[in-house]
């Protein structure tokens, strides 16, 4: 029985140091090493052995010769004399080989358990300055390469995700999706973002900016956004500055709760708000989605905040002028507030920042007395243009739905019409219901397949001024309903194609990769998905004060943006710069920030002949088909 308990003991104890890791192990080893050279040398000692026929070896030399037979065995081919010398270091020889075998077996075993941990993606991240994402979904690709470009120029610019995914099949996702990653260092690791453990392999307490991504595998996706929050705001190891936090929200009836959660450390993007608001806009205007995306994005031109000290005391009509290189929307006032095309006679204060259109803010600096050369002769005021009533046909329903109607109640005159086209008779009575808040408009409702070529063709689309396609999101997953959506824009087209008559289309698609499926040739097609969401995301995680712009620029009240005929602010086939666009539009109390050139091609366009920002003292030369890109409160 004792014998047996010893057994166990050292077994347990041998098990002990084999759990414990390379380095005990190596210290084990190295400690059994130690052992084995000082028995060969007291061996050799008590035996008295020499390397000759007189010279007998020290206890000291007999300890040397050992390690050096233990560590190299090529030595022994050099031994001579003594057989019992010869013998003993042959046996030093084969300890050694075999040591340094089990040495070379437990870094092997280590370094391939360190590649497996880093494989695993739990180690933790060192990076200041930072930005965090957490959570993960397809919007994830544009807001990386958005985090990119922005961080241009930036030394040890990193980002750092976070989500209950294989950290590998993430670098493989990205690196397949993202070809250039210029300076900016990419890690993911595996983790559950609401698990403060978890959390903290991130780091986020050292982080610029962290963006929370809405999961689409959730069935409530806003309540794992607001634990995420809560995992973050009241972590125990906080940091006592507040966090710059940009998360989403998908049902608008969340966003109380959220703020109560967030209070002041979070930027809220209400997502299907949002989108409701730019689908109600753009269905108006052609080209307006492309001006969307220009300001939206880093690539080109977008929203700066600038402050100059030039401009201290004077009115803020003076900054239309003091820029060629920028267009000025707005002022952010020192108190924190912001406001869009301000009255001309607003005087600009000290901790005012300018807000403006601009490639890159840092790089913009006014003009000291340019001049203008504004041709005052080629302004036109023209009077206020009948409107006319306006119809619009929406093909297929979700909770977004009732948002865009009463966004179009907003800008359309009484006697316009919606008439809404849906396979599911439930919507007919939430029509009656939102019929009752209407000013404006009259609804209708046609029970049909929206993506049926016969329901299509009954409907006499021809008879519409707005086309809005939108996803069946509530009742269909993510790829079906953006399939729907697809048949229902080719049959379209290939009406509009067949009948000569053009139709202005917006459609919605849901995921962002569905969208590169469709191809957008028509001028007057705009596919609205959740690209537009993860640029705002972006750019919100850079400047926290964009999230006021945005919500104002998208919503009814205010300023928004407008494409307007040319022939309303200067004089046609005349050429004339910038500058005089500029006049004519402050003389009606708007902002001109472009313009949409139709008639021909010029170079400085983006797309569907949309210049924003352009240079200001380029002579244009406008005709009737060309449109005016201007910041107003209406679109007459």
């Amino acid at each position: 029985m004792p014998f047996r308990s010893t057994k166990k003991y050292l077994q347990y104890k041998f098990d002990t140091l084999m759990s414990k890791g390379v380095i005990s192990l190596i210290s084990g080893l190295f400690f059994i090493s130690v052992i084995f050279v000082f028995i060969i040398a007291i061996i050799g000692a008590l035996l008295g052995i020499n390397n000759s026929e007189t010279t007998t070896i020290s206890f000291w030399d007999l300890v040397w010769s050992t390690v050096l037979h233990s560590l190299d065995g090529g030595v022994i081919s050099a031994n001579k004399g003594n057989w019992m010398f010869m013998t003993l270091m042959f046996i030093a020889t084969l300890g050694g080989m075999v040591l340094i075998s089990i040495l070379i077996g437990v870094l092997n075993s280590g370094i391939a358990k360190q590649l497996e941990n880093l494989r695993k993606g739990r180690s933790l991240v060192i990076e200041k300055d930072h930005t965090v994402i957490l959570g993960w979904s397809p919007q994830i690709f544009y807001i990386i390469s958005e985090l990119i470009t922005a961080n241009k120029g930036k030394k040890n610019a990193c980002i750092s995700i976070l989500a209950e995914k294989d950290k590998v099949e993430m670098e493989d996702e990205i690196f397949m999706k993202i070809e250039d990653f210029s300076n900016t260092k990419i890690v993911c690791r595996t983790g559950n973002p609401i698990d403060l453990t978890d959390l903290e392999i991130i780091n986020p307490h050292t982080a610029k900016s962290i963006i929370i991504l809405s999961p689409d595998t959730s069935n409530d996706p806003d309540s794992l956004m607001i634990k995420m929050i809560l995992a973050i705001t009241n972590n125990p190891q906080r940091r006592p500055d507040k966090y710059h936090i940009v998360a989403e929200i998908r049902d608008p009836k969340n966003i109380e709760v959220a703020r109560l959660v967030g209070k002041n450390e979070v930027s809220f993007i209400l997502m299907e708000d949002v989108l409701s608001k730019i689908i109600a806009q753009t269905c108006r205007q052609s080209g307006l989605s492309v001006v969307f995306l220009e300001l939206l994005d880093f690539k080109r031109n977008k929203i700066n905040f600038l402050e100059e000290n030039s401009l201290v005391g004077k009115q803020f009509h003076r900054a239309l002028f003091a820029y060629n290189e920028a267009t000025p929307i707005g002022i952010r006032y020192s108190n924190g507030t912001i406001q869009l095309n301000p009255p001309g006679s607003r005087v600009i204060e000290r901790g005012d920042k300018i807000i403006a259109v601009a490639e890159e803010g840092s790089k913009i600096h006014s003009t000291v007395n340019p001049d203008l050369n504004i041709d005052g002769t080629a302004v036109i005021l023209t009077d206020i243009i009948n409107r006319k009533p306006e119809n619009t046909l929406i093909l297929g329903w979700n909770r977004q739905a009732k948002t865009i109607i009463s966004e179009l109640d907003h800008y359309v005159i009484p006697g316009s019409k919606v008439n809404a086209v849906s396979e599911h008779n439930d919507i007919e009575h939430e029509l009656i219901v939102l019929s009752k808040s209407l000013n404006n408009i009259e609804l209708q409702y046609t029970f049909g397949d929206t993506s049926n070529r016969r329901v299509l063709d009954s409907l006499n689309c021809k008879q519409y001024d707005h086309i809005i396609i939108l996803s069946y999101s509530q009742i269909l997953d993510i790829q079906e309903a953006d399939a729907r959506t697809i048949f229902t824009l080719l049959h379209l087209r290939d009406i509009a194609e067949k009948t000569g008559h053009p139709f202005s289309i917006v459609s919605q698609m849901l995921d962002v990769r569905n969208r590169e499926l469709v191809n957008v040739t028509s001028a007057d097609d705009f596919v609205v998905s959740d690209k537009l969401n993860s640029l705002m995301l972006s750019q919100v995680s850079e400047e926290k004060d964009l999230a006021l712009v945005f919500e104002d620029l998208f919503k009814s009240e205010g300023s928004e943006i407008y494409l307007k005929p040319a022939s309303e602010y200067v004089e046609l086939r005349k050429p004339i710069n910038f500058y005089t666009i500029v006049e004519a539009a402050k003389r009606k109390n708007e902002i001109a920030i472009g313009c949409r050139m139709l008639s021909r091609y010029d170079e400085d366009a983006i797309e569907q002949g949309v210049i924003v920002n352009p240079d200001k003292f380029k002579l244009f030369t406008f005709f009737e088909e060309d449109k005016i890109i201007v910041l107003a409160e209406n679109d007459w």
